[in-house]
């Protein structure tokens, strides 16, 4: 009980010390500043000496545990202020050998024990040291930031891109966004950081070499010319010393360098830490370590081979192996124990009513996709869905009915279907294992891999594997996962048939959502007014142009208004479309407030104003065959025309002419947004892009 007490204030006392960990950094680096130029005694800089070996030690281990470099962000700058910690140790050391032939009982430990006394076995295995961490460690680490550097920051308009298309597409939050750029950002400091903190280690090394000629030099000529001590002795008293102060000074600097270089290597690194990393992957082949204990076994009965040390890790190889192979898989590390799910009852046969339903939205996948949906593969796709659900009620403001994963062997093994209410409406074939590069028109230099066409925009890509992914990203080009792509081919496609997914029901049921809060505007409209049909058809038309029925209190309220003028389903849409003039042109105007549209001139107005005729499905353009092919081709040419300059092509025109002028491009354009004049809402400026005039 009474040690639990006291690591418990000690663990508080820690606390409250970190509070003031500025103040102590601070005076930290003015206090190895002033050790540079003040003297110090042998005791202290004992102590300073261990500390040094301590950071080391500490600096290399933490680099072994971590899971990412970003959790190492520090290490710049730590870098730096070790390098001058221990810089300046040099300095407090040569001070001492050369005043008083003694640097205290670190270094002579060193220079005695270490070395044995041997200035010339002192003198190469610090050479030694040196080459191993100028010319191996620290050349490859630094070569290593320097091209992880240079890659991070050509990749980031990629990565960039890829986080505003997850985003647009609803696969993240607006805070998941901010978070991975502000990682992404990070990702490019470091790594910059450290392709120049990699210069100090080298420097370090350079200064070491420097530091011990220095000291030989130096305390060869006091002990001959002023202390008068022969040859031969003050070459063995200061020569040791000198190598046992490189090598205090060398020992950690190595330590050091080596983190860096675990460190910078570790940039695709999965997230666990390089201990389970490296126990995972090199035991993950069992055979391999037995054909390797079988060769060593081999050589170890060879002639003129000792027998002994070949068989016994031969033998300790193999037999690891063997018992890899023989063991049961394990779980991974923090997964619950698997349970065998119950098996359901024997029932009844399945009721022919039940085959009778039909699922509104469908997507069947081939068995190559399941990984994608399986969780235990890390499938995600059913937590996408989820997020386009909530997606498009935000943006076309109904409830999407649930949607139905099922795989289908009659499929191609990467092949998917979306049905709605049973039949095929979109199909689509997409690389489980392989990620989909697109060029947004940045890119020059092309990427090898599979070419294919994204299915939601009709797009060229290619299929590359994952290796490629960073270089296609830092060439410029858009890479996304095969998730992803499916999910924004669905979600198009249910854009594309909102208004036929949309049911009475689900009018219903919006307007039930909509009565708790505004009881008087359906009161006034249900039933007297209009039916739920009506409703559900002014709905369908909105969809149909992509219109969000979010805003439904404003909706209802224009067709209570107007439902007593007329109950025409087309009239009371274009009123509702007035009604919602502000949000129909937010969805099309530019940052500045402008809105860049097609006009038609009073000429072709008046000539599709004659054409128009009332039909049993509405009000439709009726042009003879010649004219109509003519209007949808200058139609085409003035969209192509504003699309090339950057702009949402939209067609301005008078409200009589607008929804017969839709119906008549729909199929052929179905892209063209067509507004009326009373669609403009106050403060947008209009700006002509192109004009629709007579032949």
């Amino acid at each position: 009980m009474a040690l639990q007490l006291a690591r418990e204030r000690v663990a508080v006392q820690v606390q409250r010390a970190t509070r003031y960990s500025d103040i102590a950094l601070a005076f930290g680096v003015v206090t190895i500043v002033v050790m540079m130029i003040i003297p110090l005694p042998t005791a202290l800089l004992d102590l300073l000496l261990v500390l040094n070996i301590a950071t080391g030690l500490t600096v290399l281990v933490t680099v072994i545990y971590i899971n990412r470099p970003l959790q190492f962000s520090v290490f710049p700058s730590l870098l730096l202020l070790v390098t001058l910690y221990r810089l300046a140790l040099n300095v407090s050391t040569t001070r001492l050998i050369l005043l008083q032939g003694d640097a205290g009982s670190v270094v002579a430990a060193f220079g005695a024990f270490v070395i044995g006394g041997n200035y010339v076995v002192g003198v190469v295995v610090f050479l030694i040291l040196t080459i191993i961490q100028f010319v191996v460690i620290t050349s490859g680490a630094g070569r290593v930031a320097e091209v992880a550097a240079r890659f991070t920051l050509d990749a980031m308009p990629g990565k960039q891109m890829a986080i505003d298309a997850d985003l647009s597409a609803g696969m993240i939050t607006e805070q998941e966004a901010r978070r991975r750029r502000s990682e992404i950002q990070r990702e490019a400091d470091f790594y910059g950081a450290m392709d120049g903190a990699s210069k100090f280690v080298r420097g370090d090394a350079v200064a070491g070499v420097i530091i011990l000629i220095i000291n030989i030099l130096g305390g060869f000529t006091i002990g001959v010319l002023q202390l008068g001590l022969p040859l031969q002795v003050a070459l063995q008293r200061y020569t040791v010393l000198t190598v046992g102060d490189g090598l205090v000074a060398q020992i950690p600097a190595l330590l050091i360098s080596t983190g860096t270089g675990v460190l910078v290597t570790r940039a695709a690194a999965v997230e666990e830490n390089l201990g389970r990393g490296l126990t995972r992957e090199m035991l993950g082949n069992p055979r391999a370590l037995m054909i390797v204990g079988a060769v060593l076994a081999l050589l170890g009965v060879a002639p003129g081979m000792p027998a002994l040390p070949f068989l016994s890790v031969g033998l300790l190889i193999a037999g690891l192996g063997y018992v890899l192979v023989r063991a049961p898989a394990l779980p991974p590390e923090g997964a619950p124990p698997a349970v065998e799910p119950p098996k359901p009852p024997p029932g009844p046969l399945e009721s022919v009513q039940d085959l009778l339903q039909v699922d509104p939205m469908e997507l069947e996948i081939g068995y190559g996709l399941i990984p994608l949906v399986d969780a235990a593969q890390g499938g995600t796709l059913l937590n996408r869905i989820t997020m386009v659900r909530r997606q498009l009620a935000l943006e076309l403001g109904m409830v999407l009915p649930t949607i139905r994963v099922r795989d289908n062997l009659q499929l191609k093994p990467n092949e998917y279907v979306i049905k709605l209410r049973g039949v095929e409406i979109a199909r689509g074939e997409i690389m489980s294992n392989m990620f989909l590069a697109m060029n947004p028109g940045l890119a020059e230099e092309p990427v090898e891999g599979l070419p294919t066409t994204e299915p939601a925009f009709g797009l060229p890509a290619v299929w590359i594997s994952p290796v490629q992914k960073e270089r296609a990203e830092s060439l410029g080009y858009t890479v996304v996962d095969p998730a992803s792509v499916l999910t924004t081919h669905l979600t198009e496609v249910i854009k594309q048939y909102a208004a036929e997914i949309l049911t009475r029901q689900d009018v219903q049921t919006l307007i039930d959502n909509v009565k708790r809060d505004y009881p008087a505007i359906v009161d006034d409209l249900l039933p007297n007014t209009l039916t739920i049909g009506e409703v559900q058809r002014v709905l369908q038309n909105l969809l149909r142009e992509r219109v969000s029925v979010r805003d439904l209190v404003t909706i209802l309220e224009t067709l209570a208004t107007y439902g007593k003028l007329t109950r025409d389903v087309d009239l009371l849409t274009e009123y509702v479309r007035r009604a919602l003039a502000r949000q129909i042109c937010g969805q099309y105007k530019n940052p500045d407030n402008t809105l860049q549209v097609i006009t038609t001139a009073p000429q072709l107005e008046q000539e599709l104003l004659g054409a128009v005729q009332q039909t049993e499905q509405g009000t439709v353009l009726v042009l003879e065959q010649g004219r109509a092919q003519w209007l949808l081709q200058r139609v085409a040419h003035e969209m192509e025309r504003v699309a090339v300059a950057g702009f949402q092509p939209v067609v301005l025109c008078s409200s009589r002419v607008r929804l017969p002028l839709r119906r008549f491009v729909e199929r052929s354009l179905p892209t063209l947004v067509v507004l009326s004049f009373g669609e403009i809402a106050p403060g947008i400026e209009v700006r002509s892009a192109g004009l629709l005039d007579v032949e």
